[in-house]
């Protein structure tokens, strides 16, 4: 099953985990967007290991992670809310040839930042900044989910045209009681999954992986992509500037044009649209 989240369990060992397989929609993430593929592949990538720590929030709300850099690729962005309806984007630096590299190598210096914002508190949200530190994604988020959670984890991740895929392994703290070695173990049967296998579906990775485990499997959470246009939040952005720089604008361009990059949409607005923003607001007689 594609477009899923899958969490499992060894149950044996007391190490849970994750998998997820985008397929739509990877390609609505890709649609209208000329990547390069190193580009498109790490923004694949972010996708698949957003929606896996996605499923995990409790509460209606938003959680965003931002990779910024100094190098050929100025920002990557991914999003997801409860329900995972993902959205993301990636922003290169005009003219820089992209070739295929290391993270350091397409971002070169930079962060991730984490927001959590959560419907109960929307003005106060939650964030957390981390450097880029390894050569890999999977690098950045082993290290952020070793300080944020404090929990050994093991993440791989891959992408190309067609799939995001990711599998995340997590030791729970009585793991060690359960079985000494089994995170070892586990981590050993991880490093060789090949790109191919870990586009496989879930129950098929999961039984060649652990063949002598037990593995439960829990219900699939769909996963969709969600980006819809939203017109009153862009007049309502025009109405602020008032009426009469929204006039100068259009006298010096004749026509305003907003680009939604995360969305890939743009709004393209006319002289009408004063008489839409600033029209006299009709009175009602009682």
């Amino acid at each position: 099953m594609t477009d899923a989240v899958h969490r499992f369990l060894l149950e044996n060992l007391d190490i849970r985990g994750t998998v997820v397989r985008l397929g739509p929609v990877w390609h609505e993430l890709q649609a209208r967007r000329d990547s390069a593929p190193p580009v498109r592949d790490l923004l694949g990538e972010l996708a698949a290991v957003t929606a896996m720590i996605g499923s995990s929030l409790k509460l209606p709300g938003r959680l965003s992670f931002q990779l910024q850099g100094h190098g050929p690729v100025r920002m990557l962005v991914m999003d997801c809310d409860e329900q995972l309806r993902l959205r993301g984007m990636a922003q290169t630096r005009e003219g820089e040839a992209i070739a295929a590299g290391t993270v350091p190598e397409l971002l070169g210096d930079g962060q991730l930042v984490l927001t959590l914002q959560t419907d109960t508190t929307p003005d106060r949200p939650y964030q957390s900044v981390v450097p880029l530190a390894g050569s890999q994604l999977t690098d950045i988020f082993e290290h952020y989910l070793a300080q944020s959670e404090q929990t050994p984890t093991r993440i791989l991740l891959g992408a190309d045209e067609r799939y995001a895929c990711g599998l995340l392994l997590q030791k729970m703290p009585e793991a060690d009681q359960r079985d000494a070695d089994g995170w070892n173990r586990v981590l050993h049967l991880a490093a060789t999954v090949s790109a191919a296998e870990l586009a496989l579906p879930a129950e098929t990775l999961l039984g060649r992986l652990f063949p002598e485990e037990t593995v439960r499997l829990f219900d699939p959470v769909p996963v969709r992509y969600h980006c819809p246009r939203d017109e009153e939040k862009v007049l309502d952005m025009l109405r602020s500037l008032g009426r009469e720089e929204v006039a100068d604008i259009l006298e010096e361009h004749d026509h305003i044009l907003i680009q939604d990059d995360i969305c890939n949409q743009e709004y393209r607005y006319g002289e009408e649209v004063l008489e839409t923003l600033f029209a006299p607001q009709k009175r009602t007689l009682h």
